[in-house]
């Protein structure tokens, strides 16, 4: 069995129209510049959250962080993916519930 440290995770960084003018590619980009294990930053498609983005999904956990930006690149590897917080803050409200 895999010990949860070394469970391979994507993020999915939309590079969608609607996104892309949001500044998703500039997300991509500085998501891409952290070379973190066992983790693998790719672009994808429409999220299907339009208006929302940049959009960024963590996976396997079904994460969904909305109007993401550059700035908030390193809080999101810090908290989330090395010590499995989600950043309450940004994860859309839409898909998970806030407290």
């Amino acid at each position: 069995m895999m010990e949860n440290s070394q469970v391979k995770r994507v993020l999915l960084v939309c590079q969608n129209r609607t996104c892309r003018k949001q500044g998703s590619e500039k997300v991509l980009t500085a998501f891409q510049a952290f070379d973190t294990p066992n983790i693998t930053v790719e672009k994808s498609g429409c999220l299907g959250k339009c208006g929302s983005g940049p959009m960024v999904l963590v996976l396997p956990e079904e994460v969904w962080y909305n109007h993401v930006q550059p700035t908030n690149i390193s809080v999101i590897l810090e908290k989330h993916l090395l010590i499995r917080l989600p950043v309450k803050e940004m994860v859309d409200s839409n898909f998970h519930l806030v407290k």
